[in-house]
């Protein structure tokens, strides 16, 4: 198959609508991360997207609309108050909410579960796709299952080449990270996946929000994934990949004993670091997750891609704080390294 990588013109967005009315897959941009979109209602399509990836079929995907009129279909129950806060003050934009399902639905989108989660994207690129095909859209990260999550369409090439029928090009993505996952388990807001809305964001909206506790830990033997991204080793470079977490100094002076004692090994080992804290790994080599955890957001799947590029055997990185954003920067990179969190 020939992948084409074409700009968003409007003769491209319609190809891409009718591609996706057919039942094919079309990779295009998101606020969040590029998507990799099939028709929701069309079951066989949506098994597709499980081919394209290696994606393993327990691992149920988002449904994303372009208006409030495509979500009734969706849901079985009207949302939670606290849901509709959330929505009026959210959407669209990076934040995906759990409902109790449609039985339009086909089970591969929800993974069997008796819950869909849906998302209405800020994007005008994937906006207007949605409004074009006449559907709505299933989609997850447009990358390699297990890959760093693509945010820009070389990136989703790399990994879709030959797999899929058309990428649509509508530059970087502007968080960088896929949207933030909340339920309405008791009617209590709880985050499943981090993302760009912040967990005091939810709060200061809903009155209250949890952090679920499989956000910084792996599912236990049994455990259902409710949410994409919570069971499986996801956004990894090919790289080992170890954290640590304390005061700046210190974790510095551990990460270059680790990484001095692998070069002695024969590793081809990497840092990556805050911009501020460069400085204190000298010579060695590094990369820079940006001045803070909102610009590692941006940056972090990029970073991990690079690492790729230079062919690092062994990665290094510093903890962030789970303040804000950092939640959702640090859950990336728990699952990334396995959750090989070492504290110093």
């Amino acid at each position: 198959m020939q992948t084409r990588l074409l700009p968003p013109t409007p003769e491209a967005l319609g190809l891409a609508a009718r591609l996706i009315r057919d039942g094919a897959l079309v990779a295009f941009p998101t606020e969040t991360v590029y998507g990799l979109g099939a028709n929701a209602l069309d079951e066989e399509a949506v098994r597709s997207i499980f081919a394209a990836k290696g994606r393993p079929g327990d691992n149920p995907l988002i449904s994303h609309i372009a208006h409030m009129d495509q979500l009734g279909p969706l849901i079985a129950a009207d949302p939670a108050p606290a849901a509709v806060k959330l929505m009026d003050a959210c959407w669209p934009g990076p934040l995906t909410l759990i409902f109790p399902r449609s039985k339009r639905i086909p089970d591969a989108v929800t993974a069997g579960l008796d819950t869909a989660a849906v998302r209405m994207p800020s994007h005008p690129v994937a906006r207007a796709l949605i409004e074009r095909a006449g559907v709505p859209i299933a989609a997850p990260s447009a990358n390699r299952s297990g890959r760093p999550s693509p945010t820009t369409a070389g990136h989703v090439l790399e990994d879709m080449d030959g797999r899929i029928p058309l990428i649509l090009d509508g530059g970087p993505c502007d968080v960088g990270l896929e949207s933030t996952v909340v339920d309405f388990k008791d009617g209590v807001p709880r985050i499943l996946r981090p993302g760009g809305v912040t967990r005091e964001m939810i709060a200061d909206i809903a009155g209250d929000c949890l952090v679920d506790g499989a956000v910084m830990r792996p599912l236990k033997e049994g455990e259902r994934p409710r949410s994409p991204g919570m069971k499986y080793r996801h956004y990894a470079p090919k790289g080992a990949l170890t954290l640590f977490a304390g005061h700046s100094a210190d974790v510095a002076a551990r990460i270059r004993r680790e990484y001095d004692a692998a070069r002695l090994e024969g590793h081809s080992p990497l840092i990556l670091a805050l911009e501020g804290d460069l400085p204190l790994y000298g010579e060695r080599r590094t990369l820079s997750m940006g001045r803070d955890a909102h610009e590692a957001a941006q940056r972090i799947f990029a970073a991990l891609r690079d690492a790729d590029q230079l062919q690092a055997d062994v990665l290094f990185a510093e903890a962030v704080t789970t303040d804000g954003i950092g939640l959702a920067v640090m859950n990336r990179l728990g699952r990334a390294a396995a959750f090989h969190i070492e504290q110093v």
